[in-house]
């Protein structure tokens, strides 16, 4: 059924309007984002098809490129680019929050928070580190590196190089497992082992290696497991 059939109270942009966007279904709030469907499925039809292929899950959505929404019947680029751009206001919005809040980092559910929503459904591994001052404000965060989706590189020297840069004292390294498993792994260890050692001749600290699934994380810290 095309929009245009449908009742005012059924009409996503409607539904929106009269409940607010907190008050309609995920289908509905895609359907507004892509405006109209097409001569055999309406918007939310479309938007509904979309989430059945993603198990449901909005983070299987975001995770997708431009290139695979736009080749879904009823999508096509622009709309594919519009659902990208909405995702990504997300992710953006979620780490906003965590600036504005001015305190210290003094968990990893604190990296979680600030990592956690641009790294949720991300298809490859990538890794980040968190630059902190002496009483652990975040002085800057950077992408460190890219893989793919089993594993990424720790590139020890530039993390080396940054970290004095910005004169930070302390770091936290944060890295994505696509899979939904965060236990590290043996690479991940010796890895973390070897950028903690790489770290101390310049007096700055490896204070955790956090790593984050879609909805959990895995703190060195945190299990007692750091490297020593």
């Amino acid at each position: 059924m095309k929009i245009s059939q449908m009742s005012s109270e059924e009409r996503p942009r409607e539904k929106v309007m009269y409940f607010g966007a907190r008050g309609v279904t995920n289908a509905d709030l895609i359907a507004v984002l892509l405006r109209t469907g097409t001569r055999k499925e309406s918007a939310v039809e479309i938007a509904q098809h979309l989430l059945s292929d993603c198990n449901g899950y909005l983070t299987e959505i975001s995770a997708r490129s431009i290139e695979s929404l736009s080749t879904i019947n009823g999508i096509g680029t622009t709309k594919a680019i519009t659902l990208c751009a909405a995702f990504e206001l997300g992710r953006r919005m979620g780490e906003e929050k965590f600036r504005h809040r001015k305190n210290a980092v003094t968990s990893a559910g604190d990296i979680y928070k600030l990592f956690g929503p641009a790294m949720k459904g991300l298809p490859r591994e990538e890794c980040w580190v968190a630059f902190l001052n002496r009483s652990q404000y975040l002085i800057g965060k950077e992408k460190i590196s890219q893989g793919d989706d089993v594993s990424t590189i720790f590139d020890v020297g530039r993390i080396v190089k940054r970290s004095v840069e910005l004169q930070a004292r302390n770091i936290v390294v944060v890295h994505n497992h696509p899979s939904g498993n965060p236990m590290p792994g043996k690479a991940d260890m010796a890895e973390t082992k070897k950028l903690k050692e790489a770290l101390a001749p310049f007096n700055i600290k490896l204070i955790d290696h956090v790593v984050i699934s879609d909805d959990c994380y895995y703190s060195f810290c945190d299990e007692c497991v750091y490297p020593a």
